[in-house]
């Protein structure tokens, strides 16, 4: 990195002074003392009433009706097991539409109000102090920086920018990227002259990855701060949005956590356009829903939200499960269950769907999505061991329940096909016994009522689509809505599109999904991956290869169902086709290209918000692409390796500290002739050891040094110096503020 932009920059002021905060781990076990809950609405009774009644209503109409399909001559073990499974599934789906349907009329109300909040209007006065987090885990320096920069232009402009700081909070291991972000952060802390609000902290040891992170934070300056707002790494916020969240939570102190509806934008494969088409339509009508009967127990989503620290800390700290991984050890999907953590102690938690300014982007492809979900799943399914919790809010374990219960319908969904499918071979190969052992008054006449079971499909893909009707409804309602999405046909048309494109989708999603749980039930654990987030390459290869079981799978179903009936074939072509296609579908809409242009607008095309605009200006004046080798950028900014050697907090070997990456590092770095059969010698891990240990990293910089210099003898130095002899670019203490 060009040192240019370093010069003058302090290095000592990498973090404020700490304000340390209690955070105790929370019993599962035990019920902690409560504060009273806040307000609440006169009708929030009535809208669960409705919902969850509405949905078991509709349930048990669809369960009837569907034994009555079956119930021809009397039901066979597989129709029993294919009717249980339907009626879980048509659970799962009315519940989704009671929601959706409730939301139609709180989404219709243009202006809303919550929390003493409006979405527009002149900005509140703060009073308080709110920090600003944003944990990464080996992403790009460049692209993450562009837009925390851009939300900070954002919120400088409303003039309150006084009452917030800023903390960049790694847990970033790969070595390379490591160091380019200590320089990204000096270089956007020179540019903005944020000398006293801009800070960053670096974890030697990621323990209890993203959660621990933060709870990290909270226990060492969450003191200091009433609330804090965290950010994704692929989070934008505008100003307007974080002053509006900083006065909800000033002006309701029993609220805990205050849930915005982040909008997903920046797509530009095919997939990617769907995911935020779908969520900009359909998302709003589901969420208004959701905060409708959720209340004051509703959800958190991990990010783009604002949280009272005080509640966070005295309810949020998150024990490990009991057993082996995948189940054991620490909690992978902590949003849900801090939620219901910090709802338990009596805290209230909100959702504003309604406050715009609020955007995170999606995964460019089916596969990156499948990498991201396999985590998600394995998180969700550690939610069971948390249910039985003593003291959980009802609505809190319902949170949970829909959680585990959006993996899990993926493999029953696969198990009732392939029991419908058993059931049909069973009719066509084995030859029936009308009269089995026994009395019996009547034979046993093996089928079912094909007009009755049309209808039944009617009704279901009625309760599965009329949601995203009512949306399109909604949208059609206000001329300024219509105008967004580039007018009523158009949107319409790309509703047509994202349904049939999703269709042939749902099905690969569906055989993804089940394999996860299977894989995870099994006891395999899927660990934490970094997500892909440019959309700049695909690998057909690594495509092929994983979703060739897809495509096995989709033939050997297309050809049972062949075998029996060319109507069954027909009835089962949209899961045939998506499963038997999977991969041409999956490199087709993960393309980098501007598929189906005339479709899939969304407001955020139409007319892009300046905060974003500002986003894209900065990753491309960044010429972002991946990180140079760490030591290089250390030898070629010597302010950078001055700020870096200053954030060791434990750069120097103490007795009893026989670490194996740091010692293995620091002997083959002795033993390498040069730079580049030094770092030929070292994994990520040992490399990334060697740079968080003072003398190894002065070898490192002996060895740049003197390949930079061809007629230079190796000296003494190759063997490492001593700490703070300025192999770095001076003598700088080891202080972080």
């Amino acid at each position: 990195m060009d040192p240019a932009p370093l010069a003058g920059v302090e290095v000592g002021l990498a973090l404020p002074p700490e304000s340390p905060l209690a955070m105790p781990v929370q019993s599962l076990g035990k019920v902690p003392t409560a504060a009273a809950p806040g307000p609440r609405p006169a009708s929030l009774a009535l809208r669960r009433v409705f919902v969850l009644g509405g949905a078991s209503a509709l349930t048990m109409l669809a369960a009837h009706e569907m034994y009555l399909v079956l119930d021809v001559g009397g039901v066979t073990l597989l129709e029993y097991l294919v009717l249980c499974l339907f009626v879980v599934l048509f659970a799962w789906i009315s519940f989704a539409f009671t929601n959706a349907l409730l939301g139609l009329p709180s989404l219709l109300r243009r202006t809303q109000e919550h929390l003493g909040i409006a979405p527009d209007g002149p900005l509140p006065a703060l009073t308080a102090r709110t920090a600003i987090l944003l944990p990464v885990y080996n992403e790009e320096p460049a692209r993450v920086l562009a837009g925390l920069e851009a939300t900070c232009e954002s919120l400088d402009a409303t003039g309150a920018a006084a009452h917030f700081d800023v903390f960049i909070l790694s847990d970033t291991t790969d070595p390379d990227v490591w160091i380019a972000e200590e320089a990204g952060f000096l270089d956007l802390r020179a540019r903005r002259g944020d000398h006293r609000r801009l800070f960053y902290r670096r974890r030697p040891r990621n323990t209890g990855r993203k959660a621990g992170n933060i709870a990290e934070w909270v226990t060492r300056f969450g003191g200091a701060y009433e609330s804090f707002l965290i950010l994704d790494a692929d989070s934008v916020m505008t100003g307007d949005c974080l002053v509006r969240l900083a006065a909800a939570m000033e002006a309701n102190p029993s609220a805990g956590l205050i849930q915005t509806l982040p909008v997903i934008v920046g797509g530009r494969t095919l997939f990617a356009r769907l995911q935020q088409f779908a969520g900009r339509l359909y998302g709003p009508l589901i969420a208004h829903g959701l905060a409708s009967w959720s209340g004051p127990e509703s959800n958190y989503w991990g990010h783009n939200a604002i949280i009272r620290t005080r509640a966070f800390a005295e309810g949020a700290g998150l024990p490990e499960l009991k057993g082996p991984k995948p189940f054991g050890g620490h909690i992978l999907s902590h949003d849900f269950i801090e939620a219901a953590l910090m709802r338990r102690r009596g805290w209230g938690m909100h959702m504003l769907p309604w406050l715009e300014g609020s955007y995170e982007e999606g995964p460019p492809t089916l596969a990156d999505l499948s990498v991201r979900d396999r985590r998600w799943c394995q998180g969700n399914l550690q939610h069971m061991a948390v249910l039985p919790a003593r003291g959980l809010h009802p609505v809190s374990r319902l949170h949970l329940l829909t959680g585990i219960g959006s993996y899990l319908t993926a493999p029953l969904w696969l198990v009732m096909l392939l029991a419908g499918l058993a059931t049909a071979l069973q009719a066509r190969f084995v030859p029936p016994d009308y009269f089995p052992a026994g009395f019996a008054l009547f034979p046993s006449w093996p089928a079912q009522d094909p007009v009755r079971a049309v209808w039944v499909f009617v009704g279901t893909m009625a309760v599965l689509l009329l949601p995203k009707l009512f949306a399109f409804a909604a949208l059609l309602a206000s001329r300024a809505s219509r105008q967004r999405f580039g007018g009523g046909v158009r949107a319409f048309a790309g509703m047509l599109g994202e349904t049939l494109i999703s269709g042939l989708l749902a099905p690969v999603t569906m055989f993804t999904q089940s394999v996860a749980v299977v894989g995870i039930l099994a006891g395999r654990d899927g660990g934490w991956q970094p997500q892909r987030r440019d959309d700049d390459r695909i690998d057909a290869a690594s495509i092929v290869r994983f979703f060739l079981p897809h495509t096995a799978a989709g033939w050997l179903l297309g050809a049972a169902a062949l075998s029996i009936s060319l109507p069954l074939f027909l009835w089962m072509t949209p899961v045939v086709l998506g499963l038997a296609l999977a991969i041409p579908l999956v490199l087709w809409t993960g393309a980098a290209r501007a598929s189906l242009p005339a479709l899939f607008h969304t407001p955020e095309e139409q007319s892009p918000p300046a905060v974003l605009l500002r986003t894209r200006q900065l990753r491309r004046a960044s010429a972002v692409q991946a990180p140079s080798e760490a030591v290089a950028q250390l030898v070629a900014a010597s302010e950078l390796a001055a700020f870096h050697r200053a954030q060791l907090a434990d750069g120097e070997r103490r007795p009893g500290d026989y670490a194996p990456d740091r010692l293995i590092a620091a002997a083959k770095i002795a033993d390498a002739p040069s730079l580049d059969a030094a770092l030929g010698a070292l994994t990520p891990r040992q490399k990334a050891a060697a740079l968080g240990d003072f003398s190894a990293l002065d070898a490192l910089l002996a060895l740049a040094r003197q390949q930079n210099e061809p007629g230079r003898a190796r000296g003494p130095t190759g063997k490492g110096q001593r700490a703070g002899t300025g192999g770095g670019g001076g003598v700088i203490s080891n202080k972080n503020g």
